[in-house]
């Protein structure tokens, strides 16, 4: 690394670095000056220098990614980079950050680190050549493609495999976790790829890892960050809107049926492979199965008062449940099982290091369930989630406030430069929606907009004489529209939903008007096809519209005239039956604050700046959105709404959408 840079000095290194004729210029063909990235650049680097806490909204085209990468790579000291996904961890290491090292020429060390789940474990390879109970022949295919695999790979990063599915049932198999890891009583210790990953993390000068990675740590000190964090410099964190919801899933407690039927399949396995006869191993696995079944089915009863369908989980509030005696039955079922798992795994414990992992598993699931039969803590909140295969039991601190306070309060903590970026991080200038309660009330704030040119490239219609979303007839009027757009532009058109009913009635409406109408443009919708598979799709095939929900909304990227509409059905509001949003109103109304304002607003306007970001990639795009809600256009609060968006040109009548769609469809042509 470079010798450490004074403030001063970092700055105008920035600044030449971006210069037209710099390094950053030679080293990307498409690169244009932008102000806005120099200024956001040059904000990180006085926040690198004198060690500050730095938040800042960058808006799309900005290109935000150099412009933090830049002052980390040029200021002499040690970082670590934190993103949403490990596809955004592997665009970083394997293309971001080797360009920028050879443009500034600087000799940095760079490193990826992914949790453990991400890497091969030897160990539980070698069982499952001889154990592994697998489905059908397609897995047994894939597991012999994973050995094949394993002899030549370097990292065990399970990501170099091509085509492997993250939810292949053959991944439990061959990878490890907190429970079943072995540590250095692992024979493969040494060959150890999550060992080895972190060894090459603490030997690095920039580490990329993900927010999941960052906060499983903070509770677990499982992932290597633990040790890692104390010696950077920097840690900066984009697409930062994810962090609350990541900290959020992983600061509480779970305990799922998934993990039962995992607990009881590796009892089965090692107990038939390494001590036949001494347990009856197969009624235990069995017992567990049964507890596993009961529990699930207990969650499931009749569900009149509904809940929250959330990536085709149904949420239910605690309360549904709590109390119910075919609820509180399978809870005491739960606890029998783990009992009897305890006392017959003590007998064996001694005998291997398997056995002693497992022993303590069991243990583990024992104090869960009783976690579970007693009432959460006040600041917690409880909740159930719901699917076609499992069931999960989960309590939640409400933000993430506390554990943000206390990672920035320690003295290492204060010894750093923190940076959070990402293009929506709130509605006002103090960015409150993400600062607040993410504990960041103190940090230097930055809203940096974007270059594009919105005003010319890119019209809003907000229908008014339009059904109100909570009327019967609103999901059909919807894909009239979206249809007439489409057909105006020749395909090109995402329709995004708030919920997971309206994708389908929306989907199928508009499937049925193009059949009956004689149009050749294709219906893509959410789970006819993985969303990879379906965005693939979408991109070779521009006679086509997509319809989608909550995972299309961000993350997104769709340059150029493949996308050129974008519908939104409703205004996406928090749904008020959600435990988590519950317990947040109750929170705000205690403290004598107006929920819709500083919540449901809030919620609502983030959430359309990432839906209405889909639209405009570049420069040169153009398109229309369209907000099929007229609460946008006729209540107090549409202002703000609309004030959330980027400067798009508003239109006010349909024909002068259509006739808009048809200009950029003449122009394409």
């Amino acid at each position: 690394m470079p010798r450490e840079a004074s403030p001063s000095e970092l700055e105008q290194w920035v600044a030449a670095a971006f210069a037209p004729l710099g390094p950053i210029a030679k080293a990307d063909p498409g690169y244009f000056p932008r102000e806005q990235q120099l200024a956001m650049s040059q904000a990180v680097a006085r926040a690198v220098a004198r060690r500050e806490t730095l938040v800042v909204e960058a808006g799309t085209g900005v290109g935000k990614t150099f412009a933090y990468l830049v002052p980390a790579l040029l200021s002499g000291g040690r970082a670590l980079i934190s993103t949403a996904t490990k596809n955004l961890q592997d665009q970083l290491f394997m293309r971001d950050l080797p360009r920028l090292c050879a443009a500034l020429q600087v000799p940095v060390r760079i490193a990826l680190l992914k949790g453990r789940g991400s890497y091969l474990c030897l160990h539980r390879l070698g069982h499952a050549r001889h154990s592994a109970d697998l489905p059908d022949k397609r897995s047994v295919m894939t597991l012999a493609r994973i050995e094949t695999w394993a002899q030549q790979t370097r990292s065990g990063d399970l990501a170099e495999l091509d085509g492997l599915d993250e939810r292949s049932p053959v991944l439990p198999f061959v990878t490890s976790s907190r429970d079943n890891c072995l540590g250095s009583e692992c024979p493969d210790f040494r060959a150890c790829h999550v060992l080895k990953a972190r060894r090459e993390a603490m030997e690095a000068d920039v580490v990329v890892v993900n927010h999941h990675l960052f906060f499983a740590d903070m509770t677990l000190r499982d992932s290597g960050v633990a040790e890692l964090l104390p010696s950077v410099d920097l840690a900066v964190f984009d697409e930062a809107h994810q962090l609350p919801e990541a900290g959020v899933q992983f600061l509480g407690t779970l305990l799922g049926t998934a993990q039962l039927l995992d607990f009881g399949r590796d009892v089965l396995g090692l107990g038939l492979a390494q001590a036949r006869g001494l347990q009856d191993w197969q009624g235990l696995q069995a017992r567990l199965e049964r507890a596993a079944r009961q529990l699930r089915l207990a969650c499931a009863g009749p569900l009149a008062s509904g809940g929250r369908e959330v990536r085709g989980m149904l949420k239910l509030a605690w309360k549904e449940r709590a109390g119910q005696p075919a609820f509180v039955a399978a809870l005491e079922e739960l606890a029998g099982a783990t009992d009897l798992a305890v006392d017959q795994l003590a007998t064996v414990a001694e005998t291997s290091p398997d056995f002693q992992r497992l022993h303590e598993r069991a243990v583990q699931l024992r104090k869960l369930v009783e976690v579970f039969a007693h009432e959460p803590e006040p600041a917690d909140v409880r909740w159930i989630d719901l699917s076609p295969h499992q069931a999960r039991l989960v309590e939640s601190p409400l933000d993430i406030r506390e554990a943000m306070l206390e990672q920035l309060g320690t003295p290492q903590g204060q010894n750093k430069a923190w940076v959070f970026t990402s293009a929506t991080l709130g509605d006002d200038e103090r960015l409150s929606w993400f600062t607040e309660p993410a504990g960041l009330d103190n940090a230097t704030v930055l809203r940096v907009g974007s270059p594009f040119n919105y005003a010319e490239n890119a019209r809003l219609y907000i229908p008014r004489n339009f059904p109100k979303p909570n009327e019967p007839n609103h999901p059909l009027e919807v894909a009239a529209l979206a249809a007439r757009c489409a057909r105006a532009l020749g395909g090109r058109t995402f329709v995004l939903t708030t919920t997971l009913r309206a994708l389908q009635s929306i989907g199928e409406a508009m499937r049925q008007d193009f059949e009956e109408a004689g149009d050749q443009i294709a219906v893509l919708q959410q789970g006819a096809a993985p969303k990879r598979q379906l965005l693939q799709q979408f991109m070779e095939d521009p006679r086509a519209v997509l319809v989608g929900s909550a995972s299309f909304w961000e993350g997104i990227d769709v340059p150029g005239d493949k996308l050129q509409c974008v519908l939104i059905d409703k205004l996406p509001f928090p749904p008020p039956n959600d435990p988590l949003v519950e317990a947040r109103v109750q929170r705000l109304e205690a403290a004598g604050r107006n929920a819709f304002a500083h919540y449901f607003i809030a919620e609502a306007a983030i959430a359309l700046k990432q839906g209405g970001g889909r639209l405009i990639r570049t420069e040169q795009d153009r398109g229309l959105l369209v907000v099929c809600d007229p609460r946008m256009a006729g209540m107090n609060y549409g202002r703000r709404l609309r004030e959330a968006l980027p400067p798009m040109t508003r239109l006010a009548e349909e024909q002068q959408a259509l006739d808009w769609l048809q200009l950029l469809a003449d122009i394409r042509e």
